[in-house]
């Protein structure tokens, strides 16, 4: 068994990734449940705004620490030069019981869902099997197959994760542009720009109620882009990472931030809100594309929602696994997670307990709604936490710090991250009570751990 992971990502491969990850099914989804929030086309494109450019900070502020910092490991390493083990484990125990593996989960239920439209007996209405208390869907066990058939390909070793990444990035990217550009030369629609935008927004209508409104309804954006960080987990997989990863994350968040915008605004130049916020399936694409093209564009938004999110998919599985192993590595995990395979130079039994954990998520908590306000919440604190670290790394390593970013980014997404955070406690409290509990859960297990290790040392 060898013991070091191999540097082979260049920078395509690292905007690849950080693309592929954070281009899913949201933009095809979200968009209803924002316009639902908002009854308002110009605050629909202002969410999807302040999502971007608080990636777009948040992605900006990270290479300070990207630049300083020189342990392999990303956002976790991070947390544990900041502040201490402790906050990292909790970052990776969040990581791996909720942030990561559900977003994994809510993206291959997608997958299952989008290919119930042009399969119809794949549902989660059709069983294969259902108990009082147990029941497995036809939606659920595609979900399942296809973790399992990514995390497979990526055991085989990074080259052919990241060629697989590389194949569904390419063609999901030039796929929504084309969708783009169709829907500008035959879906705008005059009548419907105006009914959208008969009400033009001034200052007076910005009150404390409508920020509250805003802020919720920016969960569902900022879930369709919070994967940007990922490319931070295989910095030890990455050439030159501290010139790569930073070019990875500021180009990659801009690709997304634009390509989001531009889909948005087609939405509601081509369909009127009421049809956005009420879209079968809440698939606002499929409306656009039926407008336009008929049945048709049904099975051609399913298809691209498909390459979408098994890429998402794929790069969330590739990823999410090098913070285990570096947990084991630090003794904070299971030893055995801590071993790369010497034919294939893969974490392959991280890769393995993030694919069953992904799975019982899967088939017990099945909800794509649900599994979302668990992982944004948990990942918005960990985000929050990491922005605010950088400032006392500053002050911790004073002497040795050799790049700082301006202070106005770590501020902006800061101030949003927390806003967001008060807002989702305070209109999803039972979730987010739920989620503070699960991370909660990993104090205790610390300090059992910990207690076990120091007795095995001695």
């Amino acid at each position: 068994m060898s013991s070091d992971l191999k540097r082979t990502l260049n920078l395509k491969d690292s905007i690849s990734v950080v693309v592929g990850s954070m281009i899913g099914c949201g933009i095809f989804i979200v968009s209803a449940d924002i316009a639902r929030y908002t009854q308002s086309a110009f605050l629909l494109l202002m969410v999807w705004l302040i999502a971007g450019l608080f990636s777009l900070a948040g992605a900006i502020a990270y290479a300070e620490p990207v630049l300083n910092i020189k342990e392999d490991g990303g956002q976790y390493i991070f947390l544990k030069k900041m502040f201490n083990d402790l906050t990292a484990f909790l970052y990776g125990w969040s990581l791996l019981l909720v942030i990561q593996t559900a977003t994994i989960g809510a993206v291959c239920i997608a997958v299952g869902k989008f290919l119930g439209f042009l399969f119809p007996f794949i549902s989660s209405n059709i069983y294969l099997i259902q108990t009082p208390f147990f029941s497995i869907s036809t939606q659920q066990l595609c979900a399942l197959l296809i973790c399992i058939l990514l995390t497979f390909i990526n055991s085989k070793g990074i080259q052919y994760g990241v060629l697989t990444q590389n194949i569904f990035t390419l063609t999901k990217v030039l796929s929504i542009v084309g969708v783009i550009l169709f829907g500008i030369f035959f879906g705008c629609n005059y009548d419907v720009i105006s009914a959208n935008f008969q009400h033009i927004f001034s200052l007076s209508d910005l009150t404390f109620s409508t920020m509250e409104i805003v802020a919720t309804a920016t969960v569902g954006a900022i879930f369709a882009m919070v994967t940007w960080n990922n490319i931070t987990f295989i910095s030890a997989e990455v050439k030159e990472p501290e010139r790569n990863i930073p070019l990875a994350l500021f180009w990659g968040v801009v690709i997304v931030m634009v390509i989001y915008l531009l889909i948005n605004i087609l939405y509601v130049c081509s369909i009127p809100l009421n049809e956005i916020a009420n879209a079968p399936e809440d698939v606002v694409a499929v409306v656009l594309m039926q407008n336009i093209t008929g049945k048709i564009g049904t099975y051609i938004i399913a298809l691209i929602i498909l390459i979408s999110a098994c890429g998402s998919a794929n790069g969330l599985i590739m990823t999410g696994a090098r913070v285990y192993y570096q947990m084991a590595k630090d003794n904070l995990l299971f030893e055995k997670l801590a071993v790369i395979n010497e034919n294939t130079n893969v974490p392959v039994n991280s890769l393995i307990l993030q694919c069953i954990w992904s799975s019982v998520l899967i088939l017990f908590c099945g909800n794509y709604s649900e599994l979302l306000d668990y992982v944004i919440y948990a990942a918005l604190i960990f985000y929050v936490l990491t922005a605010i670290g950088i400032f006392v790394y500053r002050i911790k390593y004073k002497e040795e710090l050799k790049n700082k970013v301006n202070c106005i980014f770590n501020l902006f997404f800061i101030t949003i991250g927390s806003y967001i955070i008060y807002s989702l406690t305070i209109h999803k409290f039972v979730n987010s009570i739920k989620t503070l509990v699960i991370i909660a859960t990993g104090i205790p297990i610390y300090f059992v751990w910990k207690k076990i290790k120091c007795k095995k040392l001695v």
